[in-house]
């Protein structure tokens, strides 16, 4: 049975061969004469292109796969380096501004100098001010080394914005003009008008105006709008003569009894960069 099998199995490989041969003979002899592929080249090329299009599906998606990683990293450093970049921008814009503001104070510094005929000057600038004592002081990078003593008046964009109160030996606090705490030092000034001088002292500051309050008024004078004002040098602290801004406003206090004046500052005290403090000829001596 076992060697019946064999021979039977032999001789059907056998004849299968045959017909194979005899198919590819024939395909072959049916190619040349139609000038076509041969069927079983044909069979073959499709076979090979099928198994490459299955091969093909996976390797694509990891190809594709990989470039949208790559192109994802790519725009990841490139949006990384144009942060960069606007923030540099944003930083000199910031230096530009910062230096833009120190030139129009230079600038205006420089025109308050030639009229303060009777003082010596000493340019500085502000190195602290701390949101806490906005309002009441600052302080600047010269100190006793520069002649500076405490009580000298202190100037910028066009007239007084405060006093030096404390020294050192590099730095200098400065007490401003607008400082309204129960222990500030008032500052005596007087209003030119057309009718006459009217003295009074800086009794306020009013933050939602952005303007010092005279108070103490005692004359009956007529104050106008546009009046000047300056330090009247009553209390020998500050000498007389220094500009201190011009009235805005004239009204009466609450209980309507006397004259409150609002004064426009000379300078605008929420932005001081640079200042010069006045020392006096005789004080140089």
């Amino acid at each position: 049975m076992r060697k019946f099998f064999s021979s039977k199995t032999a001789v059907t490989i056998i004849i299968g061969l045959f017909v194979i041969v005899g198919l590819i003979a024939g395909s072959n002899w049916w190619a040349r004469r139609t000038n076509t592929t041969p069927f079983f080249q044909r069979f073959m090329n499709d076979l090979a292109g099928g198994i490459s299009r299955v091969i093909s599906v996976p390797t694509n998606v990891v190809g594709k796969s990989a470039d949208s990683a790559g192109n994802l990293l790519n725009t990841f450093s490139e949006n990384k380096k144009l942060k960069s970049e606007i923030d540099s921008y944003a930083q000199d814009k910031v230096r530009l501004q910062t230096v833009e503001n120190e030139n129009r104070s230079l600038k205006k510094q420089l025109k308050l100098k030639e009229t303060l005929t009777d003082y010596d000057t000493v340019s500085a600038v502000t190195i602290s001010r701390s949101p806490t004592t906005w309002k009441s002081q600052l302080v600047i990078d010269k100190g006793s080394r520069a002649g500076l003593r405490k009580g000298m008046p202190v100037l910028a964009g066009s007239g007084i914005i405060g006093r030096i109160s404390e020294v050192n030996t590099v730095n200098s606090k400065v007490a401003l003009i607008s400082d309204t705490s129960e222990d500030a030092n008032r500052f005596a000034i007087t209003i030119k008008g057309s009718h006459g001088d009217v003295n009074g002292i800086i009794s306020d500051f009013d933050s939602e105006r952005g303007q010092l309050v005279m108070g103490q008024i005692t004359s009956s004078n007529e104050i106008k709008k546009g009046d000047t004002v300056q330090t009247s040098g009553l209390g020998g602290v500050i000498p007389a003569g220094l500009f201190v801004g011009k009235v805005a406003e004239v009204t009466t206090d609450d209980y309507g009894l006397s004259k409150k004046v609002y004064i426009e500052p000379s300078a605008d005290l929420g932005n001081i960069t640079t200042v010069l403090v006045a020392v006096s000829h005789m004080e140089t001596k």
